[in-house]
């Protein structure tokens, strides 16, 4: 067999039975590939998890149909540590073919709990690998060197010297690769055997990859000195350096070969951020030059011109995985945030080079979504892909701490390439702040209604159907979403903070002892959008002025001063966009958004669509019935022809994909102003 899935996948075949059962109590189901390929073979998939939410979805959307007299092929998904599917209602096992599936089948000759602990991401490589090499039974530690060596190329006897370390950790976090507790002990009893990396802190270096970049960043301006000191024919007087936070060697070799490959990327994607240097003149003539702050305008220009270059060549396929777009979203940001500077539009040819690879980035990447976004529905929430999937993460990280308390902070409207500009100006009050960044995907139409409303209930749109025009719902949803997790209405917080004064409301809500989930809407972005006049870069203006104030600071200080877990998202980002016309249509839409309508169904949508052919009629994916959006044409808006707004709804990279960010302050609180104007 060609993959893992082959094994699975000859299950299923079309007009056996309308209804099938599956044990699934590795996820596997539930991954990527395997739901594109069942879909692919005509079956839909339900998992099993909330019962009243499911038995809805399934009279609803098949039962009816099939005392119609109409065929589907559905396949239910029972998420249990059981191998059969006998924790479903009574109604479905009677009238379903059952079938169950098993790491252990597929991968007989390794340790199941090694496997198990695996992204289910890795699996192709792990299956790649076992064709060539395949090993007799192996034991846990055997499993998982290799692992190690076959899926992630890491032979651990061949990282002997600190330059070899150093380009095995680079490799590992530029990637974003995520090895899993056990693998990441494995890999440090390992290097611990050498004596060389007695004074590295591998237990934090390994598996923190925010603090792995901040031990970087540390050591870059020391590295400096040195290369300054090669171009000096005077004797050099090293400058006087903070003391280091990071533990660890001070001195790194950033010239070796195998380390300067990723430096230059590290800075131009802003993940490495360059810094002053008394002799910036000279090391920017230089292949450190990238990494040293002269003047800002080059400066820019430089990094755009760079990032252009690796953005071209790298837009995600029709086949991508959702990492490659949220790996390519990161970059995407940095290059909008360069392009769109507040002194005024980039001279040619940047600004033209970056028109054109936008053009080519929103049809590769609505191209995508038409084939892969509906199987993104289903994932499991851990990691979290979408933001109906949020609540169930957080509830199992409460699972395994029952201590633990919680806080999503929803900042409506903000986009991947704002959220750099509100961290910029976080980190620059609060130098402490660590930032754990991530992305999930928005729903689509990307408006509050939807996207925040699914990102409190932590279900799809199809199950608030009857609110799904409006938020006045969100409290009772998330209260009701804690609820099923066992949490009484005093220990779940729910609050819009609109204004300044509701930080005060905040500090109240907190103040009560048995407070442990906190939900925040904030709105102030949204608001900053739709009066917004300049565009994009005026959005990044104005946004910034904002994260700049005590406001932001005060509220993250109040929740970790308190001992919440931090997490910072979006419902959904903006776009600048131009008008194309307002579509006639009386009182026919439900929704008259910017960037998307929404019909009561699909024969008044396609009236419409046929007045403006270059929109999509979008299939409603995970929505209720008679909710049919038509979505803007690429970076156009439903407004007077020739109009200029900042807006949201569609399905653009910056709409669509949002901030997931978590925010700790390691060792104490973010010390931000106590009073808010």
């Amino acid at each position: 067999m060609r993959s893992w899935r082959d094994q699975i996948l000859k299950e299923f075949t079309p007009k056996v039975s309308r209804l099938t059962l599956a044990a699934d109590p590795d996820g596997l189901l539930l991954e990527e590939g395997m739901l594109e390929g069942i879909r692919g073979r005509g079956f839909e998939l339900m998992p099993f998890e909330d019962h009243i939410a499911f038995r809805y979805a399934y009279e609803s959307k098949f039962r009816s149909r099939w005392d119609q007299g109409e065929d589907t092929d559905l396949v239910v998904v029972l998420r249990s540590q059981a191998s059969d599917p006998g924790g479903l209602p009574h109604d479905l096992l009677r009238a379903g073919r059952k079938l169950s599936f098993h790491l252990g089948d597929i991968f007989p000759s390794l340790s199941y709990s090694v496997v198990a602990a695996l992204d289910r991401g890795d699996l192709d490589a792990l299956y790649g690998a076992l064709v060539p090499h395949p090993p007799a039974p192996l034991g846990d530690n055997a499993t998982r060197d290799f692992i190690l060596r076959h899926v992630f190329d890491i032979a651990p006897e061949l990282v002997r010297h600190p330059t070899d370390l150093l380009h095995t950790l680079l490799r590992r976090h530029y990637r974003r690769q995520n090895f899993g507790p056990d693998l990441d002990g494995r890999f440090i009893q390992l290097l611990r055997q050498n004596a060389a990396f007695n004074d590295w802190p591998l237990e934090i270096l390994v598996s923190d990859r925010e603090a792995f970049f901040a031990f970087l960043q540390e050591r870059w301006p020391r590295f400096l000195d040195h290369e300054a000191a090669k171009g000096l024919s005077r004797v050099f007087a090293p400058r006087a350096l903070s003391p280091l936070a990071v533990a660890g060697p001070a001195e790194l070799s950033f010239d070796h070969e195998d380390i300067r490959v990723y430096i230059d990327n590290l800075f131009v994607e802003g993940i490495l951020h360059a810094v002053p240097h008394d002799h910036g003149d000279v090391l920017s003539r230089t292949w450190v030059g990238i990494g040293v702050r002269t003047d800002p305008t080059e400066d820019r220009l430089r990094r755009l011109d760079k990032l252009l270059d690796r953005l071209e060549g790298s837009i995600p396929a029709e086949e991508a995985k959702h990492p490659d777009w949220f790996h390519f979203a990161r970059g995407w940001a940095e290059t909008i945030l360069l392009a769109n500077p507040p002194d005024g539009p980039v001279p040619a040819p940047g600004g033209e080079r970056f028109r054109s690879l936008q053009a080519r980035v929103d049809g590769a990447f609505a191209a995508w979504l038409v084939k892969r976004y509906a199987g993104l529905v289903n994932l499991p929430p851990e990691p979290p892909v979408m933001l109906h999937h949020l609540p169930r993460f957080l509830a199992r990280q409460m699972g395994e701490d029952r201590k633990a308390k919680i806080a999503l902070i929803v900042v409506d409207g903000l986009a991947l390439d704002q959220w750099l500009v509100v961290r910029e100006a976080l980190a620059s009050r609060h130098p402490g702040l660590r930032f754990r960044e991530e992305a999930v995907f928005a729903w689509i139409p990307s408006v509050t209604s939807v996207s925040r409303q699914a990102t409190f209930a932590g279900k799809i749109p199809l199950f608030f159907s009857k609110s799904i025009q409006t938020t006045d719902r969100e409290p009772a949803l998330w209260a009701q979403f804690w609820r099923d997790q066992g949490l009484t209405p005093q220990e779940v917080v729910y609050r819009k903070v609109l204004k300044d004064e509701d930080l005060e409301k905040v500090a109240d809500d907190l103040s009560h002892p048995k407070a442990k989930v906190v939900g925040l809407a904030v709105d102030k972005v949204d608001k900053i959008m739709h009066g917004m006049a300049l565009g994009t870069s005026g959005m990044h203006n104005q946004v910034g002025q904002w994260a700049r104030q005590p406001y932001v600071g005060a509220l993250l200080d109040l929740l970790l001063e308190r001992g919440f877990l931090v997490y910072l998202t979006s419902d959904h980002g903006n776009i600048e966009a131009e008008g194309c016309g307002r579509p006639s249509e009386g009182a026919v839409a439900d929704l008259r958004g910017e960037r998307v309508r929404i019909y009561p169904d699909g024969a008044l949508r396609e009236g419409v669509h046929k007045r403006f052919p270059d929109a999509m009629a979008w299939d409603p994916v995970g929505l209720p019935e008679k909710y049919f959006p038509l979505l803007a044409p690429p970076r156009r808006a439903f407004v007077r022809e020739g109009e200029r707004i900042v807006s949201h709804g569609g399905i653009s990279v910056e709409e669509l994909i949002v901030p997931f960010i978590r925010i700790d302050m390691p060792g104490g609180s973010a010390q931000a102003e106590r009073r808010v104007p």
